[in-house]
């Protein structure tokens, strides 16, 4: 096992389930477009990816429409939506651990920074991390997994890349992680499957935070 210092975790379905708020903003979106949403199930596939990404491959929406979703989205999101998540079972365990450990920490996500720094603030989370690095709010000067990666490569103390894990639940993760020539933790409780994270080719897949925890 490699010794790292630096561990950048993603954050929906990584540290926070965030499915129901999600899927209730894309919904209301839909809806504010005339589109009767479809089941729940199908709207989970907009969870990790950045909106502007997923209003496109999934909505088939121009550039125009896609400016006018986000919009919609927000409109739910702001107020409910973003406190429509749950922390996963033992996260401040294992960010305690970590920080005990000497780990620098740090938030790769593709949620916008204004939006993941009030869900790291309601659950608990920012007083743990080092960094917080997140996708720009007009979601499109920083809107890729690649282009939030490298802003919180920037921001990391260790220059050593070997030395930085990427931790997520989606392809999206592995492949930013892969861009950098990081290591990377697919995380199984999340919205990615197993096989998904396989070919995508992450280092290591855990099941729990615990596993992570023995990872490290």
């Amino acid at each position: 096992m490699k010794k790292y210092t630096t561990v950048l975790f993603d954050l929906d379905g990584t540290l926070v389930d965030s499915g129901i708020g999600v899927t209730n903003s894309v919904a209301h979106a839909m809806e504010r477009f005339g589109i009767t949403p479809p089941p729940r199930q199908e709207l989970f596939k907009f969870i990790g990816p950045p909106l502007v990404q997923s209003f496109r491959d999934f909505c088939g929406f121009n550039d125009e429409q896609i400016t006018l979703g986000i919009k919609y989205y927000r409109e739910y999101y702001s107020d409910k939506g973003i406190l429509e998540c749950t922390m996963y079972d033992g996260v401040l365990e294992l960010m305690q651990s970590l920080k005990k450990k000497g780990y620098k920490l740090s938030l790769a996500t593709s949620k916008p920074d204004i939006y993941a720094t009030r869900v790291a603030e309601i659950k608990g989370i920012l007083p743990y991390l080092d960094h917080l690095a997140a996708a720009s709010t007009d979601e499109k000067t920083r809107a890729t997994k690649e282009a939030v990666v490298e802003y919180a490569l920037e921001l990391c103390e260790e220059k050593d890349r070997s030395k930085i894990l990427m931790v997520g639940d989606r392809h999206f993760d592995i492949n930013g992680a892969k861009s950098f020539g990081l290591d990377s933790v697919g995380v199984t409780f999340g919205y990615g499957s197993y096989e998904e994270l396989k070919e995508a080719g992450a280092t290591y897949i855990v099941n729990s935070m615990k596993e992570l925890d023995e990872l490290l």
